[in-house]
């Protein structure tokens, strides 16, 4: 399943949310950062990722997401697998 990453301008002011819907792997997880990392430059405001619409998270894009959300990212929408996946993550950082 290919990967479709869409932005979304919340109701909430100075919100935006980046839906992600398949298998997220490095590649595609990268590009979520860049994407990130560019709304962050046009100061967009507070950015949250729904995960709800994904299937699977390999250990190297649940380290991305990680490393999101330390910078401020809110993960919304976890499945328990994908939870499960980068709570892995952050303990392999230890």
């Amino acid at each position: 399943m290919t990967t479709r990453i869409t932005t979304i301008d919340d109701q909430a002011p100075e919100r935006i949310t980046l839906r992600v819907e398949g298998s997220l792997h490095l590649e595609e997880a990268e590009e979520l950062e860049r994407t990130y990392s560019g709304l962050q430059r046009d100061e967009a405001g507070r950015v949250s990722i729904d995960l709800s619409g994904i299937s699977f998270v390999d250990s190297q894009s649940a380290s991305v997401l990680c490393r999101l959300r330390n910078l401020g990212v809110e993960l919304v929408g976890l499945h328990f697998f994908v939870q499960r996946v980068i709570e892995a993550a952050e303990n392999c950082g230890d």
